[in-house]
């Protein structure tokens, strides 16, 4: 498949009037248009060629959601361009590898302050030119780097999209770096078009819809399903402008799809039961119309549930989605685990959440559940075009257009993770079932104990973070004699943890026991460096950061 991702923009050039995206600018929302955008893409196109840039050439982006992230990466992918995406909180340590990895020709960042703290980070003698978007004059002082004021052009001309071949290199995007150093996942314009466009084939998104971009574009969950979706959709999108304004922006942008990760939607569960927990009565009324919604939803329901249901939707369901806008039809979940009984309670009162699996390497969805067809136990079926299946040990493997071409010059974790035939190697444990895929955690986090009993943590996880007094859990046990639980919680006594966690676990082998719990009040965040940029746990970070509690805590059991 021909083309250049940049034609997903240039179809809307002959309706200049098209709004495609909102954001927040001078403390009011404003429109943007696809004749508005074009000139911006044309300043910036202009500015490259000056500068020298030739196809191939790396620009490094390290910026915010909004326009001029999209305008950016707009010009540079119609020059033929290799987009370097990077996330704006990231360490200034880590975003300096990745920049001198890619030996990136440029690299914009958001503020003068981040591009100061690249340079102390990185070799100044070896690092690319610097152009921020926002600084003041106070802010720019000292840095050497150039506004995009200075660098851009008044005027650019005409919007460039040249024809590229299908395996044109589009873009090089670092993986999120659970444990070990990031590769630079290579996707050329073939691989991201096959992916939109099998999402496309889907149903799901529609031209009237519009799209709230929350997740950073600098990951191609978002990229992909939040950007390049919509822009070939000409839906539109609406810029969050945070997470501390999200509740805010929801129920006032009013959007229709989200693409989410499943924190998110833990922590609007959260507020929607502190909120009716206050009342026995409202409590029972929230408890009805989720279980009877979720059998009115699934074609099970009883002449009661339907007779029922469509008045505690009116009651009960209305005034929380509300919250949300009042329009929101559907949202899309990746990025990690979700914990299947959030989502049926979205489900019961009436909201579509639909959870997808994929991975950089994969453009990046493999699967999802569709609207008519969820099963939250699964990540539903893969895309068309995408072939999946198991290998000996139950590992999933997955190919199709819309496969990553290699690794960024490390050819050995590129024969590591695709083999000859075009088979891509996930890492992920997995069962199919009636064309669905079910994932049972992650092959190299298996834990194995010392009695040789095996488990997949992130199920065990997710079962004992439904006692909503665990805010985060990780579980520590590989080569152990029992299972011992990290939990960022405000309780404090340890027995009483145990027994909260182990009634999570009923259903599970009774050696899936936790027998210690380490509690600390302080979160594991992203600017704590302990959850990458998608809210996945660095699980081998976490235990490091733990090693003498949980050692001290194996010891002090040896005695007893």
């Amino acid at each position: 498949m021909a083309g250049n991702i940049a034609e997903f923009f240039g179809q809307h050039l002959a309706s200049p009037e098209r709004v495609l995206y909102r954001h927040f600018v001078d403390d009011a929302w404003r429109d943007v248009s696809a004749g508005e955008l074009a000139v911006q893409v044309a300043r910036w196109q202009a500015a490259f060629r000056r500068e020298g840039l030739a196809p191939g050439d790396r620009v490094a982006l390290c910026a915010r959601n909004g326009v001029n992230w999209a305008a950016i990466d707009l010009a540079a992918l119609g020059q033929g361009l290799v987009v370097v995406p990077l996330f704006v909180d990231d360490n200034a340590d880590n975003v300096a590898w990745c920049v001198a990895n890619a030996e990136a020709n440029l690299l914009v960042v958001e503020t003068a302050r981040l591009a100061g703290g690249l340079r102390q980070a990185g070799n100044a003698s070896t690092a690319p030119p610097v152009v921020v978007l926002r600084a003041d004059k106070a802010e720019r002082d000292g840095v050497d780097a150039t506004s995009a004021e200075r660098f851009l052009p008044e005027r650019g001309g005409e919007v460039e999209i040249r024809a590229l071949a299908a395996d044109a290199l589009a873009t090089i995007c670092y993986t999120s770096g659970t444990g070990g150093t990031p590769k630079g996942v290579m996707l050329s314009h073939g691989n991201v078009i096959a992916n939109v466009m099998s999402c496309q084939h889907t149903g799901m998104a529609r031209p009237s819809d519009r799209f709230l971009s929350m997740l950073p574009l600098s990951h191609m969950f978002e990229r992909t399903g939040g950007y390049y979706l919509p822009l070939s959709l000409g839906a539109q999108v609406v810029f969050c402008r945070g997470f501390a304004h999200l509740a805010e922006d929801l129920a006032t942008q009013a959007p229709t799809v989200v693409f989410a990760v499943p924190r998110i939607f833990e922590r609007l569960k959260a507020r929607i039961e502190q909120s009716v927990s206050s009342s026995a009565v409202r409590k029972a009324l929230f408890d009805q119309c989720v279980r009877r919604g979720w059998r009115v939803a699934h074609g099970d329901a009883s002449l009661p549930d339907r007779i029922l249901y469509p008045m505690l939707q009116r009651l009960v369901a209305t005034p929380i989605l509300a919250r949300l806008g009042g329009h929101l039809r559907l949202a899309v979940v990746g990025g990690a685990a979700l914990d299947p009984a959030l989502s049926r309670t979205f489900i019961g009162l009436g909201l579509a959440v639909l959870q997808g699996y994929g991975m950089t390497e994969a453009s990046p969805v493999i699967s999802v559940n569709r609207e008519t067809d969820n099963d939250p136990e699964s990540v539903g079926p893969p895309l068309s075009g995408v072939e999946v299946k198991l290998i000996a040990g139950g590992e999933l493997l997955v190919r199709g257009g819309n496969v990553m071409r290699g690794y960024w010059r490390n050819p050995e974790a590129t024969r590591t993770a695709l083999d000859p035939d075009g088979w891509l190697r996930t890492g992920d444990l997995a069962e199919i079932k009636d064309g669905k895929i079910y994932l049972r955690g992650r092959a190299k986090d298996i834990l194995v104990l010392s009695n040789g009993e095996k488990l997949p943590p992130h199920d065990v996880e997710l079962a004992i973070a439904r006692d909503r007094v665990f805010e985060q859990v990780m579980l520590i046990g590989e080569g152990r004699p029992f299972l011992v639980l990290l939990a960022v919680t405000s309780e404090t006594d340890e027995r009483s943890l145990v027994r909260r966690a182990n009634e999570q676990l009923k259903a599970y082998p009774r050696w899936i026991r936790v027998r210690r719990v380490i509690a600390t009040p302080d979160p594991w965040s992203i600017e704590g460096g302990l959850l990458t940029p998608t809210q996945k746990l660095k699980r081998p970070l976490v235990a490091a950061r733990f090693k003498e509690r949980i050692d001290a805590t194996y010891a002090a059991a040896a005695l007893d």
